[in-house]
């Protein structure tokens, strides 16, 4: 939709310039402000609410701050759980509606609002975290001994196999029984390396005891698998991340057991048994339901009362015990929280994944719980169920389509759906969608991620182009959300033949890129002391053919983000801020090469700009 420039001017979001209080209590009186452009041709600004389904208009006042911006503020007292709102400018071309969507002509869906969550538990040490993800079994090995032996158990005709570090598997090795032997003294034993790259929090994929190297086929709910160095060694972990300030939260898997778990072994012999209700048979005993047609990850039935006292409910239940000493971790990752739930005619997984966030925040207020999510997560975005989940669909998947091309694929599809490189509109427009849809608490818990376990390596998708990479790295940490590394991207790691991005950790320097190394380490310490980072707003500065350039913005600091995909440099040319408010003079300075830039006539004057990232920073 064409709208007046300078409506392009406008800008609010949930942040502290705009908003008083992020996390209000009921009926506390927040302070509303939206941002205009100084010679907008605006006659009055109406803030409208919806109180008990009843629309409500207030006007808001005008204030001064600075040459470049004029600001409108009202205060609004909160009485409900969720309040939303948006604005209604009339101006001399007309009344125009302003949401987290944007501007509009026409009147916009509340689902659009600008939404606060009231007398909301948040994890408050989320603001300074940046996580590191481990899949423990290729991280490092700090004891051989309980390394995999073939005799200790038969997968249907397949024997475990470890083999010496980083050495590909055999071709006929079942890939799920292809291990190396690391394990959790062996992430203690590297600590100090990950205390060094800045990183303050681990998410550890799947630890309880299963027969894979993956461990999503659990067997036992209760105790951390022997070849991980069994429960001590969790606690061990534990303790030793504490002496350094960090934390970290384990990967449950809810969805599904494994076959050989006892529940299913005890509902597969006796149809009769308690745990038989725990499973869904169509056919007893070998026509189950499962997770995507594996047989040996047998769907759970949370239809059952006793199964949710197991998981969840109970007093020992599986979500609450591990929060508590001697493991005392500091969330969870949900494994498919997007199929949790649901099955056919059983669409339960509101209550679910509500009667999970209960029992997380009764045993633990400040535990982080995030889930498992590849597509539109935002119905389960709304303050009730989950904290965050990876934002593949509000970060990650937008990117990868701007710097390497569109491709999707689906469970049973012969192929992928694939095309060109996104045209930069469609990635910030993907960006801003998803934002619009959460709450602005909630956007900021987000778990952003460029891979994963499950995914290709960022660098393998890039073609090992380094620039492409490191403009990645600059987008990961100055995103709203909380950004997420995955084990040895920092190094350069690409996918290995027979393992894909789940290859050895290389620890020979030698084979380390110590240049992106730094550059991780650097932008990393920038985001841990940046209040910009950790909760300013978010606002687009411009949309180009191949560059994209946001602002992030706090009380006390702005940064600014240019990324530049293209082969040829951008060539030398102003980037317009005023609109953003940023006044003539204002001086930025590149957090990672130390250039600086003075705003003059308001915009940067920015030199030829080659393929990668500006991180610039508001002296």
């Amino acid at each position: 939709m064409i709208v007046p420039a300078w409506l392009n001017a406008v800008h609010h979001d949930g942040s502290e310039k705009y908003v008083s209080a992020l996390y209000p209590r009921l009926g506390e009186t927040v302070r509303l402000r939206l941002r205009t452009a100084y010679d907008a041709p605006i006659r009055r600004v109406i803030l409208r609410t919806f109180p008990d389904g009843e629309q409500a208009f207030a006007l808001m006042r005008p204030t001064t701050d600075g040459p470049t911006a004029q600001w409108w503020e009202t205060s609004l007292r909160v009485e409900e759980p969720l309040v939303h709102y948006r604005f209604i400018i009339d101006a001399a071309d007309g009344l125009w509606h302003y949401s987290a969507a944007g501007p509009s002509s026409f009147v916009p869906l509340d689902a659009t609002d600008f939404r606060i969550l009231v007398d909301y538990q948040t994890p408050e040490w989320l603001d300074s975290a940046v996580f590191y993800q481990i899949f423990p079994d290729r991280f490092a090995n700090g004891d051989p001994a309980n390394d995999p032996r073939p005799e200790e158990y038969d997968y249907r005709g397949q024997r475990p196999r470890t083999y010496p570090w980083g050495t590909p598997p055999e071709g006929d090795q079942f890939f799920p029984l292809v291990f190396y032997g690391g394990d959790l003294r062996g992430i203690e034993s590297r600590l100090d390396y990950l205390a060094d790259l800045g990183v303050n929090a681990l998410y550890l994929n799947p630890v309880f005891q299963a027969h894979s190297n993956h461990k999503y086929d659990v067997a036992d709910y209760d105790h951390v698998d022997a070849h991980f160095g069994g429960d001590a060694a969790l606690a061990s972990l534990r303790q030793a991340l504490s002496m350094r300030g960090m934390r970290y939260i384990l990967d449950i898997v809810p969805n599904h057991c494994g076959y050989w778990h006892p529940w299913f072994q005890r509902a597969l012999a006796d149809p009769t048994a308690v745990e038989a209700e725990f499973f869904t048979f169509r056919r007893h005993p070998d026509d189950y339901a499962t997770w995507l047609g594996v047989w040996t990850l047998p769907k759970l039935n949370y239809l059952s009362p006793e199964l949710r006292r197991r998981i969840y409910e109970g007093p020992e239940g599986v979500f609450r015990r591990w929060l508590r000493p001697p493991f005392a971790a500091d969330g969870w990752r949900v494994d498919v929280a997007n199929m949790l739930g649901r099955q056919g005619s059983t669409q339960i997984g509101l209550d679910i994944s509500r009667g999970i966030r209960r029992a997380v925040k009764e045993t633990r207020p400040d535990a982080y719980l995030m889930g498992e999510h590849f597509f539109d997560a935002t119905g389960q975005l709304q303050g009730d169920q989950w904290d965050g989940v990876m934002n593949y669909g509000g970060l990650t998947h937008p990117l990868w389509y701007w710097l390497a091309g569109y491709d999707q694929g689906a469970h049973g599809f012969p192929d992928s759906l694939a095309g060109a490189r996104w045209p930069t509109e469609a990635m910030v427009g993907m960006w801003l969608s998803r934002l619009a849809a959460v709450p602005w608490a909630i956007a900021r818990q987000q778990y952003n991620l460029l891979d994963s376990h499950d995914t290709v390596r960022i660098r393998t998708l890039l073609g090992e182009n380094d620039a492409l990479h490191r403009l990645a790295v600059a987008v990961l940490l100055t995103f709203p959300g909380i950004p997420g590394l995955y084990y040895g991207d920092e190094i350069g790691m690409v996918d290995v033949a027979g393992l894909g991005a789940r290859g050895c950790m290389v620890w020979d320097e030698a084979r380390q890129d110590r240049s992106l190394l730094d550059y991780h380490r650097r932008l990393i310490a920038f985001r841990r002391g940046s209040s910009a980072l950790q909760r300013g707003g978010f606002e687009v500065l411009a949309v180009e053919g191949e560059t994209v350039a946001f602002q992030r913005e706090s009380g006390d600091e702005r940064v600014i983000v240019i990324a530049h995909r293209g082969a040829a440099a951008r060539p030398a040319g102003p980037l317009p801020v005023a609109r953003a408010g940023v006044a003539d003079g204002a001086r930025f300075v590149d957090v990672v090469g130390g250039a600086a830039w003075v705003v003059r006539e308001g915009a940067l004057a920015l030199p030829p700009l080659g393929q990668g990232a500006l991180v610039l920073r508001e002296e």
